[in-house]
C-alpha cells in the first residue's frame, strides 16, 4: 500500500518476534535515537573484516554524526530495523530511498557473534514487508565481492536478482513483490527455524525445576518426582533456596550454582515470583519455559479496566506504563529478551516418550505409551483431559504439549515440529483458539499432504475467547472457521472423545485406499444396522455378512472369526472392514478381539470393532485392545481400535476416508487469471484505494466507493459490472435506457428491494419507451409505502441463475470470501460456502460447487448448466482482489449472473477503510494475535 505522507508515527506493527536459524527466539523492531548506544556496543564489538565489508572502509568507531544519520529515521524514505537480544543489538537492516523513485538501497550488518542463525534473510524479509506498504517497488545493493555471505543472503532470497560488476563492487537490483519462489523459501525456513525451535524444548539435556517443593500434592514437587520416576535420559536439578534436598535430589539456591547448561526450565513458582524467575532464568542461558505457574491476565489492566498495550519490561517485571500486574504479554516480551520459548503459562506440561529421551515434565504422574502420535493442547484442564484419555485407551504418543493460556508457543509451532518428527505419524490438536488461522492453515494443509491432523474445536471458536486466551475474534459469517479448517485438509471433529476415536485408529490401523467396505457382524439386523450408519458416514458397504455363526456350527468361535475376516480381507472389492459383536442370547460374551486384532494385521486395510450389549465391565471399550507401545520409529502401534457403538467406529473411519479423499485429489495449483499477472494491477488499485481512503479521512469508518469507483476497481481485476443509471423522471429514464439499448430493467435503487420481483422492486424486458414511462410510474406508485427509494434503469442481461459473492477483511481470519446462489438459498437458509484466499484452482471448484443449491448450476430439472469455469475465474479474481488489498472491507457482487455463455455483474458495492495488520504477512514472525 504505497504512502504519500511526509511524516508517520512509530510503526508498531513492524514489531515482531521471530524464530532464529537455530530455533532461538529475538525481538525485531524499528530503530530509534535511543539505539545509538547500543549501535556503537555493537560496531565497537565487530571485526576490523566486519566492519570493512560493511562500510567499505575500516573505522574504529562511529561518529556522533554518523550515529544521528543511522538512528534517526522517518519510518518513510528512511527506514531501520533492528533484532535484539538481552537488550543489545545482533543485527541492523536498513533502506534508503533514491530520491523520488520507488527504488531503495538497502544494507545489513550482522553482528559478529551472532553469524549464521539467519539474521539477514530475517531482516530483509521485514524491511522488503515494509517497503512494500510504504510504495517501494525494488531495492538495491551494493556489496563486495568477498561478502559471501551477504551476495548469498539476496540470491538465496527467491526474488529475481540482477547482478552486475562495476567499480569494485557488486551491485545488485531486485523487485521486492513476493514470488511464488520467495514465498516457498520463506515459508521453508520459518518451517526449519519454528520446527527447530520446539525440538529444542521436547529434547533437552539438562532440565531445572525452578519452585521444587517437599510438599506432596504441589505443582513443584508433582514435576520433579514424574520427572525422575519417568527416567529423563538427561539431567534433572531441583532449584529450591529454602532446602537442601527435594524427592531424593540435591536442591539448588538458584541456576547461578549450577555448572551444566539448562536447556528447559519448568516454573512452578508462584505469580508474583515469575519475573524474577523469567529474568534470572534469561541471565544464565536457559533455552525455553514450561510455566506450570497460573494466575496470569491475558492483558493487565488499568484501574478502568481497559486492556494495557505492549510494553517494555524491566528485569524486574514492572511495567514502563505503570500498569499493575504482570501479565502474559509481560512474561513474553521478558522472556524473549534472551532469546527464550515459552510453553504456558498455565501449562500441565511437556512429555516426549523417545527412549532416547523419555521427558516426562508435566502434571501427569504416569508416563504414556510411546507410540505415533503428537498430541497438542490449549488451557489445563483439557490438556489433563486430553492426556488422561489417551492414556485410558491406550494410544500411543510421541510428543504431548500442553499450551496453556497459549502466551507464546502455539499449535502452529506444534504443527512445524510433528511434520519433521519421524516419530509421529498422526496429530491430534485440542484448539480452543486461533491465534493467526492463515497460518494454521497454510502449516496444516503442507503437513496434511504427508501426516493426517485432527482437529478439536468448540462450537464458538473465534467467535468467544475462554479465560487467558489474548488473541482477536472473528465477525466473518457462521460457518467460516469450519470451512477454514475443511479448506486446510484436517480432520474437524466437534469433541475430545471423537478426536481420540479417530486417533485410535489411525495410530494402529493403515490408511485406506476407498470407501468400500466391508460389515461383520453376529446378526442380520446389526449388519443392516451398520451398514447403515456406515452410508450416513460416506462410506459404500459393499460386501455384508450378518451370521458370523460364532455358535460352534462352524467350529470353533476364534476359527470362524479368523476366516470370515480373512475373506473379508481378500476381497479386492473391500477397502476397510467394520465388525460389530454383541453377547449371545444368555449374556456371555466371548472376548475374540485377539483373533480379530490378528488376522488385521496381517492385511494393509484398516479393521475396527464395535461392541454392543456388553455387561461385563472388564469388556475392552472405547480403547486399544491388546495396546503395545512403538518399537520402531513411525511404526504402527499394535491393537485393536475397539467402540462402544458401530455408529462410533465407522464415524471415526469415515472420517479418515474422507481425509484420504482430500490427499488424493491434492489441493490444485496455484491460479492467477489472465491479465492478473505481475504487480501492475495490484499498484494501480492501491492507488486508487488509497486515494480514496485519505479523502475519506482514514480510520477505521467505512466508506463506500460510488459506483463508477466501484467499476474502476473490478474493471482492473477483469471484473465488468454492467452500467445502472439512476433517474428522476420519465425522460431521464428513456434517455437512458435508448443509450445503453432494449430491453432493459427497472430496478429500485435500495438493497432491500433491489432484487425483490415479489415487492414490486424489479420489472424486467421493457423494450420500447412508452412501456418504460408506465413501469416507472407503476414502480413509484407501488414502492411508496416503502419510502422514496429511487429507480436506475439497466439493459437486460441473458438469462442465467442469479448469485452472490461477497468478501471482507475478518480482524482474525484476514481476506474470507463467501459464495451461494441468490434467493431464499442464501436469505433464509444461510446457503454459503467460504474459502480463505489465496485459492488454488481446486478450492475455487469446491467453492462453487459446496452450496446445497450448487445444483441448480450444473442442470436442474432440464435447466442448461452455466458456464462454470467462468464462475470459478470471477471469483478467483474476486479472491485476489481482496487477498492483495487488506483496504478493502467489504465487497458485494449481488447478483452476479451465471448463463451458458459466461457471467454478468448486474450490481456491486465496494466499502473500504483503514486495515489492520493482517495475522499472516509475507514477513516471518512469531504471532499470537
Amino acid at each position: 500500500m504505497a504512502q504519500d505522507s511526509t511524516s508517520v508515527g512509530y510503526p508498531s506493527h513492524w514489531e515482531a518476534d521471530v524464530v532464529l536459524r537455530d530455533g532461538a527466539a529475538a525481538h525485531l523492531r524499528p530503530i530509534g535515537a535511543e539505539d545509538a548506544e547500543r549501535l556503537q556496543r555493537m560496531h565497537a564489538a565487530q571485526s576490523e573484516s566486519s566492519i570493512y565489508l560493511r562500510y567499505f572502509t575500516y573505522k574504529s568507531a562511529l561518529t556522533t554524526k554518523e550515529l544521528a544519520h543511522f538512528t534517526g529515521v522517518d519510518h518513510l524514505g528512511r527506514v531501520a530495523l533492528v533484532i535484539l537480544l538481552d537488550e543489545q543489538i545482533i543485527g541492523v537492516g536498513r533502506y534508503d530511498r533514491i530520491d523520488d523513485t520507488a527504488e531503495a538501497e538497502v544494507s545489513f550488518n550482522i553482528s559478529d557473534a551472532h553469524q549464521g542463525r539467519g539474521l539477514g534473510s530475517i531482516l530483509l524479509e521485514h524491511l522488503a514487508a515494509a517497503g512494500r506498504e510504504r510504495g517501494i517497488e525494488r531495492f538495491t545493493a551494493e556489496v563486495l565481492p568477498e561478502n559471501r555471505k551477504m551476495l548469498a543472503v539476496f540470491t538465496e532470497a527467491g526474488y529475481e536478482v540482477s547482478r552486475r560488476f562495476e567499480d569494485g563492487v557488486v551491485a545488485l537490483t531486485f523487485p521486492i513483490d513476493p514470488t511464488e519462489r520467495s514465498r516457498a523459501v520463506m515459508e521453508s525456513r520459518e518451517h526449519r527455524a519454528e520446527a527447530r525451535s520446539v525440538a529444542e524444548l521436547t529434547a533437552p539435556a539438562h532440565v531445572a525445576v525452578v519452585g521444587a517443593s517437599r510438599q506432596p500434592g504441589t505443582p513443584g514437587h508433582q514435576v520433579l518426582q514424574n520427572l525422575v520416576e519417568g527416567r529423563f535420559t538427561g539431567g534433572v536439578h531441583a532449584i529450591n533456596p529454602e532446602a537442601f534436598e527435594v524427592g531424593g535430589t540435591t536442591a539448588h539456591a538458584s541456576l547461578g550454582e549450577l555448572k551444566q547448561p539448562i536447556d528447559l526450565a519448568v516454573v512452578c513458582v508462584p505469580a508474583a515470583q515469575l519475573p524474577a524467575v523469567v529474568a534470572d532464568c534469561g541471565r544464565h542461558g536457559v533455552k525455553g519455559l514450561v510455566v506450570i505457574t497460573d494466575g496470569l491476565d491475558a492483558v493487565a489492566r488499568d484501574a478502568d479496566g481497559e486492556t494495557g498495550e505492549t510494553v517494555e519490561v524491566g528485569e524486574s517485571g514492572a511495567r514502563s506504563d505503570g500498569v499493575a500486574g504482570f501479565d502474559q504479554r509481560a512474561l513474553v516480551r521478558l522472556a524473549r529478551r534472551w532469546g527464550m520459548r515459552v510453553i504456558g503459562p498455565a501449562s500441565v506440561g511437556l512429555i516426549r516418550t523417545d527412549p532416547d529421551v523419555s521427558l516426562n515434565a508435566s502434571l501427569s504422574p504416569q508416563m504414556p505409551l510411546r507410540g505415533g502420535v503428537g498430541l497438542f493442547s490449549q488451557s489445563a484442564p483439557l490438556g489433563i483431559s486430553l492426556h488422561a484419555a489417551a492414556h485410558r485407551r491406550g494410544v500411543g504418543v510421541s510428543t504431548v504439549i500442553s499450551a496453556g493460556s497459549r502466551a507464546d508457543l502455539s499449535g502452529n509451532d506444534a504443527m512445524q515440529h510433528f511434520e519433521d518428527d519421524p516419530a509421529t505419524r498422526a496429530v491430534g490438536l485440542s484448539l480452543e483458539s486461533l491465534g493467526n488461522p492463515r497460518k494454521f492453515s497454510r502449516i496444516a494443509r503442507r503437513l496434511s499432504l504427508s501426516k493426517p491432523v485432527v482437529v478439536a474445536t468448540s462450537g464458538v471458536m473465534g467467535r468467544s475467547l475462554p479465560p487467558g486466551h489474548d488473541v482477536r475474534t472473528t465477525r466473518a459469517p457462521a460457518g467460516a472457521v469450519d470451512s477454514m479448517l475443511e479448506q486446510s485438509g484436517v480432520i474437524p471433529v466437534g469433541n475430545h472423545d471423537s478426536l481420540m476415536d479417530v486417533l485410535q485408529v489411525l495410530a494402529t490401523q493403515p490408511l485406506p485406499v476407498g470407501g468400500r467396505l466391508g460389515v461383520l457382524a453376529d446378526s442380520p439386523a446389526m449388519a443392516a444396522a451398520l451398514a447403515d450408519a456406515a452410508a450416513r458416514h460416506g462410506l459404500d458397504p459393499v460386501r455384508s455378512d450378518g451370521d458370523l455363526a460364532l455358535d460352534g456350527t462352524r467350529g470353533q468361535p476364534e476359527e470362524a472369526m479368523a476366516a470370515a475376516l480373512e475373506a473379508m480381507l481378500d476381497d479386492e472389492d473391500v477397502d476397510a472392514v467394520a465388525v460389530c459383536r454383541q453377547p449371545g442370547l444368555d449374556g456371555t460374551h466371548r472376548d475374540l478381539t485377539a483373533t480379530i486384532a490378528a488376522a488385521a494385521r496381517r492385511h494393509p486395510k484398516p479393521v475396527v470393532l464395535s461392541s454392543i450389549g456388553v455387561l461385563d465391565p472388564q469388556a475392552p471399550l472405547n480403547l486399544l485392545a491388546g495396546a503395545a507401545p512403538v518399537l520402531e520409529t513411525g511404526a504402527l502401534q499394535q491393537g485393536l481400535p475397539v467402540f462402544s457403538s458401530p455408529e462410533r467406529s465407522v464415524a471415526a473411519l469415515g472420517k479418515i476416508v474422507e481425509y484420504q479423499r482430500w490427499r488424493r485429489r491434492g489441493i490444485g495449483e496455484t491460479w492467477v487469471p489472465q491479465g492478473l499477472e505481475g504487480s501492475t494491477v495490484r499498484r494501480a488499485a492501491d492507488e486508487l484505494l488509497d486515494g480514496q481512503l485519505a479523502e475519506a479521512g482514514g480510520g477505521p469508518r467505512l466508506h463506500r466507493l460510488d459506483p463508477a469507483q466501484t467499476a474502476e476497481l473490478l474493471g482492473l481485476y477483469g471484473l465488468e459490472v454492467m452500467e445502472s443509471v439512476p433517474f428522476r423522471t420519465a425522460d431521464e429514464a428513456v434517455a437512458a435506457a435508448e443509450r445503453l439499448g432494449y430491453p432493459v430493467a427497472v430496478k429500485a435503487t435500495t438493497d432491500a428491494l433491489r432484487h425483490r420481483l415479489d415487492l414490486g422492486g424489479v420489472r424486467l424486458s421493457i423494450t420500447d419507451a412508452a412501456m418504460l414511462r408506465r413501469t416507472a410510474a407503476d414502480m413509484r406508485e407501488q414502492l411508496a409505502r416503502y419510502g422514496d427509494p429511487g429507480l436506475e434503469v439497466q439493459a437486460m442481461a441473458p438469462a442465467g441463475q442469479g448469485c452472490m459473492v461477497s468478501a471482507l477483511e475478518d480482524p482474525l481470519m484476514g481476506p474470507v470470501v463467501s459464495f451461494g446462489l441468490s434467493g431464499d438459498a442464501v436469505e433464509l437458509l444461510d446457503d454459503w460456502a467460504h474459502a480463505v484466499p489465496p485459492l488454488t484452482d481446486q478450492d475455487v471448484a469446491d467453492l462453487v460447487r459446496r452450496p446445497r443449491a450448487a445444483r441448480r448450476l450444473l442442470g436442474h430439472r432440464g435447466l442448461p448448466a452455466v458456464d462454470l469455469a467462468a464462475v470459478e475465474d470471477a471469483l478467483q479474481r474476486v479472491a485476489i482482489l481482496k487477498d492483495e488489498h487488506p483496504q478493502v472491507a467489504s465487497l458485494q457482487l449481488a447478483p452476479l449472473l451465471a448463463g451458458p455463455h459466461g457471467v454478468r455483474i448486474l450490481h456491486a458495492t465496494v466499502d473500504i477503510a483503514d486495515p489492520q495488520q493482517r495475522t499472516d504477512s509475507a514477513r516471518r514472525a512469531i504471532s499470537r494475535r
